[in-house]
This record gives C-alpha cells, sequence and structure tokens, in this order.
C-alpha cells in the first residue's frame, strides 16, 4: 500500500491485473488498500468452487452476466458430495442467480457458487481482508499444472494456507 494515499483509483473498462490461470482481473487489492480486494472473474461452464468456509474473511459475489447457483448458509448436514443438495434449518435451499443477483458471505459461513449454464459467467467479486489475489493466483497456478482434476491434497494444503476450509471438492470446469 502507498504510504499517505489519499486519491482514489480509476480504471478503465478491462484494467487491472489479470491473474489469468484464475480467469480473473484483480481491481483493486492488497497495494492500494489492507481493507478489501475487488476482482472481476469470468466463471467458465460447469466451474464449482466447491463448498468451503473462511473462519476470517468476509466475501461479496454480484453477477454481472450469466446465472450461479449460489449457497451462503450452515446446512442442516453438511454432506461430502454436491452442495446444491444443501438445505438450511429454515428451508433455504441454493439461488439460481442471473445478471443482478448478489451474495453476501459473513466469516464462518458455509458457501458456494458455481455455473451451470451453456455459457461463461462473469461477477464481480469483493473479499475482505485485502491480500487474496495470492490465494488465486496460487489457486490458478495449481488448476493449469495437469491435464487432469487438480489434486485433492494439494487443494486442501492451498486452502488450509489461506484460512479456507474445503467442504466439498472444487470442479474446474471448461472453457468454451
Amino acid at each position: 500500500m502507498t504510504d499517505g494515499m489519499t486519491d482514489g483509483l480509476l480504471l478503465s473498462p478491462g484494467a487491472g491485473r489479470r491473474i489469468e490461470t484464475a480467469g480473473m482481473t484483480l481491481k483493486v487489492g492488497a497495494e492500494h488498500t489492507p481493507r478489501w480486494s475487488m476482482f472481476e472473474a469470468e466463471v467458465p461452464m460447469g466451474f464449482d468452487v466447491g463448498a468451503h468456509l473462511h473462519r476470517e474473511a468476509e466475501e461479496v459475489f454480484y453477477v454481472l452476466e450469466g446465472e450461479l447457483d449460489l449457497l451462503a448458509f450452515e446446512p442442516l448436514e453438511r454432506t461430502p458430495g454436491d452442495w446444491r443438495t444443501w438445505e438450511s434449518r429454515d428451508g433455504r435451499k441454493t439461488l439460481r442467480g442471473g445478471p443482478g443477483s448478489a451474495m453476501y458471505v459473513p466469516a464462518g459461513c458455509p458457501h458456494a457458487f458455481g455455473n451451470p449454464g451453456p455459457a461463461p459467467a462473469r461477477l464481480l467479486f469483493l473479499v475482505a481482508p485485502a491480500g487474496h489475489e495470492e490465494y488465486l493466483a496460487e489457486m490458478g497456478e495449481l488448476l493449469a499444472s495437469g491435464d487432469g482434476p487438480p489434486p485433492a491434497d494439494g487443494i486442501a494444503a492451498l486452502r488450509l494456507r489461506y484460512d479456507i476450509e474445503q467442504l466439498t471438492p472444487l470442479v474446474p470446469g471448461r472453457r468454451p
């Protein structure tokens, strides 16, 4: 972060630091503020981040294009399979959200998103505190490092280093 920064940051469309292997563009991050990071994300067809939680971080997801399945609640039972079957104590289930849908995730809340659609989706993603860009860069490298699915133990180790408890598997999806 720049000491004494008092001006804001203005970005043109498409500007920011591309994290190619993660399909994200960092708009604002730890180099600007310690409080939060903001990304524009491209979510490929079939991608499933897997249900997980952060003990300290909070997140906001805002769908710009396409559709995403969204989950942000503690389920009656944390089954290890498909989080889309989970249900909360008060009967809530996964939401299928299109453009304009938003999801807020407080610290400690199980959450997930996945792209069920026939086309890629785009979302605006905010996470506090800042620094999530380092995790995303490492995860992107891990996902791009092999021909098949990424090793579950490698993903688990990476996520634990960044205060993320994985509850269901990550599925990389496919680009058109």
